[in-house]
């Protein structure tokens, strides 16, 4: 019997250019210049760059909002030009838009009913979001009245409304307060826990760094690192020993006593010390100028 063919990844990137055409004697401007990468389903990755790199202009080539000059974009191996495509994802915006004179059960449904979703379907799902999201008590209130970290876990609750397989999240925590932030990358690792794809930019660093599998970073158009987080901010040249229950005595001699010494001392880990990723990215974007 044969084996079944594997799983398309969830989104596939090769060779994306795109140049935007100035107006009459001026040049034109390349915004991404010959960009690969690849996420696979499950997993969580993290897009990151200076402003002007190039990251929310190769998310919206993902997302067929615009046509690359050159290369491909494909979402579970469709391509990013065709409508269906988009059908298993969810996407929010930096700066989501919703109807303030709506509550926030309204939102939703609206948004379901653009889906295609109707009936109790519908409002059994949308009022699910609004708990998964920890909006469960604003259901009934005018989204005029919504803070800004509120606003974007409603937008997240439309974004998983039609249960997609990859989720697009574009600085989902700009302008949040540190309260809102934190549920927003909780809910970032509940999306994870449940299998769904997520694909996120942002600037702030730490965040990306406790919640992501892979990281891109990016600078003038090009991906200049990009690899699974723990082998990036890994320190080649630099070993670090972790110990427990070890005397002081032991300490002061760790550099000639380790390997023979006993004292009760347990090495609970031997391996490359970590940078930050905020010191990765700076480096590497640094190295581009």
């Amino acid at each position: 019997m044969p084996e079944p063919a594997p799983s398309p990844p969830a989104v596939t990137v090769e060779n994306l250019t795109k140049v935007f055409k100035s107006g009459l004697g001026k040049q034109a401007f390349v915004a991404v210049r010959d960009l690969s990468l690849t996420v696979q389903p499950g997993e969580v990755y993290g897009l990151i760059g200076p402003n002007g790199s190039g990251k929310s202009t190769t998310m919206k080539a993902i997302l067929g909002l615009l046509s690359p000059t050159q290369g491909r974009t494909s979402i579970f191996g469709k391509s990013s030009t065709e409508v269906e495509s988009r059908r298993d994802v969810g996407f929010l915006p930096e700066n989501p838009y919703f109807y303030k004179h709506l509550n926030g059960l309204e939102t939703l449904m609206f948004y379901g009913r653009l889906c295609s979703m109707s009936g109790r379907d519908l409002k059994e799902k949308a009022r699910e979001m609004l708990v998964m999201t920890g909006l469960e008590d604003a259901a009934d209130r005018r989204v005029s009245g919504f803070s800004k970290g509120m606003l974007q876990r409603l937008g997240l609750a439309q974004a998983l409304l039609h249960q997609p397989r990859l989720i697009v999240l574009d600085e989902p925590t700009a302008g949040v307060d540190p309260a809102g932030s934190r549920k927003i990358r909780d809910l970032i690792m509940g999306f994870k826990e449940r299998g769904i794809t997520v694909l996120v930019t942002s600037h702030l660093l730490e965040q990306i760094q406790e919640v992501c599998d892979r990281v891109g970073i990016m600078a003038h158009g090009r991906m200049v690192r990009e690899g699974r987080l723990e082998d990036l901010i890994a320190v080649e040249n630099e070993t670090e020993l972790v110990l427990a229950d070890a005397s002081p005595e032991l300490l002061a001699q760790i550099k000639t006593l380790i390997e023979t010494q006993g004292g009760g001392a347990k090495l609970v880990r031997s391996g490359h010390s970590r940078t930050t990723l905020e010191r990765l990215f700076l480096e590497a974007t640094e190295e581009t100028k």
